[in-house]
């Protein structure tokens, strides 16, 4: 584990803690969910109170820093009176990793994220909890969970009251301090999310599409800062605008360079990279590459970024 995060107190402690505390947690998630296995479902406000004992039973969130109904956001955690957290809330078992509704889940949280200038946001259903911070036009991983598990996750620091508003790291079985105990706690390997078919209440008037088409979004409230067409509303790579977006950025495309922060442009690149790597054209995937996908690759490479483009490790 990197020496910075075990010297933190408040990691140690907060292994222990979750040790001790998790069974609590589930035996109350369980009692939360009878109403589902009585009537067949459970109401969106079971999920907000399995969430409420999840940040408050295991990761030390006060009740009172809880907060329901701010703006549109279902749930909005705060410390010292600052919004930390901006969590979409499902009904139970509604979300799964690799349908079109998780997606929607995290483009409704960052609009309400955006609206409260909160750059984390967390969607769940009681059971799949996946949170993200909102970086440079996209979202990079902060934690992927399962709430029904029955030992706990160490990702889930990165969500509690002492490491919410750190800079993730990712955490090996390897890196368990020893402090944890004997008990096993398990450490979910993360996956990228599936870009699969999106339903977006906002589309882009010129392209008619959704934010997560773009690989520049200013704005999730804003269509107009949306830029760089680059995939379909089923999620596949557009191969139609993925050329004319990466030369617009490298080089010029049709005589104009897109506008966009110079800070954005890293992670930018690293977003259209992994599309080109989606279709199998990045060099080393083909013998021939196009041109553009060459300067793509040397651009990433000239910037140590290269490594990225084929690593499940991050949403970009």
């Amino acid at each position: 584990m990197p020496p910075q995060l075990m010297q933190l107190a408040s990691f140690r402690e907060f292994c222990n803690a979750i040790q001790a505390q998790w069974p609590l947690f589930l035996q109350k998630r369980t009692e939360r969910l009878l109403q589902e296995a009585r009537y067949g479902h459970a109401a969106e406000k079971v999920a907000e109170s399995i969430l409420a004992d999840f940040f408050t039973v295991p990761l030390n969130w006060q009740i009172s820093d809880l907060n329901n109904q701010i703006g549109h956001a279902d749930m909005v955690l705060t410390k010292m009176g600052i919004k930390r957290l901006v969590v979409e809330v499902k009904r139970p078992n509604s979300l799964s990793w690799d349908q079109p509704s998780l997606e929607r889940a995290l483009t409704q949280a960052r609009r309400y994220a955006e609206e409260q200038r909160v750059t984390t946001i967390a969607v769940s259903d009681g059971t799949l909890f996946y949170a993200a911070d909102i970086v440079n036009g996209g979202l990079k991983h902060r934690a992927r969970l399962r709430l029904d598990h029955a030992v706990p996750c160490l990702d889930a620091y990165w969500v509690s009251v002492d490491g919410i508003y750190r800079v993730p790291e990712k955490l090996t079985e390897e890196q368990i301090p020893e402090s944890a105990g004997a008990s096993p706690v398990y450490v979910e390997t993360v996956q990228e999310i599936s870009a699969a078919e999106v339903v977006a209440a906002l589309l882009h008037p010129k392209y008619k599409l959704p934010a997560e088409c773009f690989a520049y979004v200013g704005d999730a409230r804003n269509p107009h800062t949306w830029k760089l067409p680059y995939r379909l509303p089923n999620g596949m790579v557009d191969t139609k605008h993925l050329t004319g977006a990466i030369r617009s950025v490298i080089s010029n495309y049709r005589g104009t360079r897109v506008q966009i922060p110079e800070k954005a442009v890293p992670d930018v690149l690293v977003r259209l990279g992994k599309a080109v790597a989606e279709i199998g054209k990045m060099p080393g995937q083909t013998s021939s590459p196009p041109q553009t996908y060459q300067q793509l690759y040397d651009v990433l490479h000239q910037i140590d970024r290269l490594k990225e483009i084929f690593c499940p490790q991050s949403v970009i």
